[in-house]
């Protein structure tokens, strides 16, 4: 048994035959330990609330999160939780503000990358471009495509608010966790309308002549429905693990836990 704080699943990209098509092996760290849970695929898990929760960013015992896994006064004040986490366009780190001018430096003042995945459909985002390929894992993405690289947060952001005017930018978790076989082209088939709403004047940040990233998850099998599990009402799962994908954890009769949602919380895993 293990047992600690959830954090978010860890994600490590294997290339196959080539850098960007390969396999996702996934962590679940817990205190200062990760264990192994591609090797639980197939097997039976058990998921245990223990009742404790501490924030994620302090520490400090709560019995009540604001955010994913934050107390009130890291909710309010830490960089963690700044309003330019969602909304990139608002971002004044390369202007040395925000909430933590250190931290925005390390994390919003520096290159981003605009892109394209399928979720289950074509959406459009953003990441630092040191989380290529973590961010587009834990979207549950299976295919991705760079569109733009920015020097810093906020001009990703501007060219993602332009091409939301074409293109979704949110997941629709049941659909990332049905079946999907997308075509290899399917994001190369959208690259010029996408490229065609950037800005004139940001479109020197378009990459036009990029490859797709395609990538595989352990997954026996994904169940025909799902229900989402909050371990606030139901404080233990357990069940065979049927797949991981994205920051989903899919038992086989279908009850599925977002671990990232659940930040924070301490469980014990068998």
């Amino acid at each position: 048994m293990h047992t600690g704080p959830l954090r978010k699943l860890s994600a490590t990209f294997v290339p196959g035959t080539s850098p960007r098509d390969g396999e996702v092996r996934y962590g679940m760290r817990l205190g200062e330990s990760t264990v192994d849970l591609n090797a639980r695929v197939g097997t039976p898990l058990t998921v245990r609330a223990t009742g404790a929760k501490t924030c994620v960013v302090c520490g400090r015992s709560v019995t009540k999160f604001f955010g994913q896994g934050f107390c009130f006064p890291c909710f309010r004040d830490a960089p963690e939780a700044s309003e330019c986490i969602m909304r990139p366009e608002l971002c004044r780190a390369h202007l040395g503000e925000g909430r933590d001018a250190a931290w925005e430096r390390a994390h919003h003042d520096q290159e981003h990358i605009v892109y394209l995945s399928w979720t289950g459909g074509v959406k459009v985002g953003v990441t630092r471009s040191t989380q290529v390929p973590v961010r587009w894992i834990d979207q549950g993405a299976v295919l991705a495509l760079p569109i733009a690289r920015t020097p810093y947060r906020q001009l990703a952001g501007l060219i993602e608010v332009a091409l939301k005017r074409v293109l979704a930018d949110r997941t629709d978790w049941r659909a990332m966790l049905r079946p999907m076989d997308p075509a290899p082209d399917a994001l190369i088939a959208e690259r010029p309308r996408a490229l065609g709403a950037i800005p004139e004047e940001l479109m020197t940040h378009a990459l036009p002549g990029e490859a797709v990233w395609a990538l595989r998850y352990p997954v026996d099998h994904l169940p025909p429905k799902v229900k989402s599990i909050n371990l606030d009402k139901d404080p233990e799962v357990t069940g065979t693990l049927a797949a991981i994908k994205g920051q989903y954890l899919v038992w086989a009769d279908g009850r599925v836990l977002n671990v990232r949602n659940h930040s924070g919380f301490h469980i014990e895993l068998v």
